[in-house]
């Protein structure tokens, strides 16, 4: 044995150009999947900003959590959006994966109102300029 993997053999019945290769891992095929989602998103609606925007019809969602036990991990537009793109070929794209994405780009908005007093105890100290707040967070080791 060379240690050289052999060489890729498609599959009996594969329909798709993905599956003729059993060397890639599930998540690089996926990651190969996801791209050429993507790409087809794009091409349908113009852009994959526009596609997934027209969940909230383009405005960012204000929750008002006061505690952190108050933020979702899944909501039911999350696991709307999440059937939708496995519906459209995407993998590894669960509601919660969902719900993140929609957390990471501003489509929604879960941040949680903490008094000055308590972001002390968490070794948070912070100064305001007109709307902006800059942290500085202390670690004690």
């Amino acid at each position: 044995a060379s240690g050289i993997a052999p060489a890729a053999k498609p599959v009996a019945g594969a329909t798709e150009p993905l599956a003729a290769s059993r060397s890639l891992s599930l998540k690089v095929r996926s990651a190969v999947a996801n791209a050429i989602a993507f790409m087809e998103v794009q091409q349908e609606f113009g852009s994959f900003s526009k596609y997934i925007w027209q969940f909230t019809e383009g405005k960012p969602i204000i929750n008002t959590p006061q505690h952190l036990k108050e933020v979702p991990a899944t909501t039911p537009l999350s696991d709307a959006i999440s059937k939708d793109l496995k519906k459209r070929g995407f993998k590894f794209v669960g509601s919660t994966v969902v719900y993140a994405h929609m957390q990471a780009t501003g489509m929604v908005d879960d941040h949680v109102a903490i008094a000055g007093k308590e972001l002390a105890n968490y070794g948070v100290r912070f100064t305001m300029y007109d709307l902006r707040i800059d942290f500085e967070i202390e670690f004690s080791f």
